[in-house]
């Protein structure tokens, strides 16, 4: 009786202690999850962006991804060094060779912060625009929101991301176009995506999943979604626990300019995208295939 006294009078967890308890749970759980993740991609050849818009679709899988520039991604997918590759979307727009994971992109609303023109004379002066190396649907885009306002400027390489040595223009992606975009400087900034829904009010697709058609990669297809799962169920270790930049502008930029979902709007957008690649004769496009 003395026992069962001294059991009924222990006290009840505070909340303080709740909280605690449950994240010590949750921890262990991702770690677990993590570890399955990452022990499971062989044999398939997986690469990547190394800029921090993607880390939420690859947690997990990091230690057995290539990273690379967009650019060279696309190269060693058309070399089929890969069987799937984070890619730029024209990669798979403008070749007849890949399918998209259905519902996993990088993708923005509005104002995406990592993808600019740093322009330090009016946009509609511009004769020559110099663009990342890295960049694939970039100039694309770029190349479509001026011709929509008449303009077809020439295109040359960007030799260097240094801010005090950059030209009049020049487009800039990912964590290049961060620093810049956070840096003092002369030029002014014209959001690709904000210029985008400008235009159109819709979603833009940036990268997607390409993976190499005719490889059996029902495997790879289910991990890769697990992966993205993954990654937004904890946004909030990644946006804590990366150190690029500072936390308010990783909370900002993760949680609120980037998404990662490949719905119907994204699908539009992506349509939309293409008819204007055609309208204005910027490359032969082939209709995305979506495989779940």
């Amino acid at each position: 009786m003395e026992s069962e006294s001294k059991l009924r009078m222990a006290p009840a967890p505070s909340a303080e202690e709740l909280t605690l308890r449950t994240e010590r749970e949750q921890r262990a759980a991702n770690l677990q999850r993590e570890a399955s993740l990452g022990r499971s991609l062989a044999p398939f050849r997986v690469g990547s962006v190394p800029y921090l818009n993607a880390v939420p679709l690859t947690r997990g899988l990091e230690d057995e991804i290539v990273f690379r520039t967009p650019a060279t991604l696309a190269a060693m997918l058309q070399r089929d060094e890969l069987d799937a590759g984070l890619v730029s979307v024209v990669e798979v727009l403008f070749h007849d060779r890949y399918d998209i994971l259905d519902g996993v992109a990088i993708a923005s609303l509005g104002e995406v912060r990592s993808v600019l023109l740093a322009h330090r004379r009016p946009v509609e002066e511009a004769r020559e625009v110099f663009c990342d190396p890295a960049s694939l649907t970039s100039v694309t885009l770029l190349r479509v929101l001026l011709a929509e306002r008449g303009l077809t400027p020439q295109f040359r390489r960007l030799a260097t991301y240094k801010v005090e040595e950059l030209p009049d223009y020049a487009l800039l992606i990912g964590d290049p176009a961060l620093d810049v975009l956070r840096t003092t400087r002369e030029h002014q900034i014209w959001d690709l995506g904000a210029a985008w829904f400008e235009l159109t009010t819709l979603p833009f697709v940036y990268a997607v999943w390409a993976l190499r058609r005719g490889v059996e990669n029902a495997p790879l297809r289910r991990l890769l979604r697990e992966a993205r799962q993954f990654g937004l169920d904890t946004l909030d270790s990644i946006i804590r626990d990366r150190t690029e930049y500072d936390y308010d502008f990783r909370k900002d930029y993760l949680g609120w300019h980037i998404h990662f979902h490949l719905g119907s709007d994204e699908k539009r957008g992506l349509a939309k995208f293409i008819e204007l690649i055609s309208k204005h004769r910027l490359g032969k496009v082939f209709q995305p295939r979506f495989v779940n």
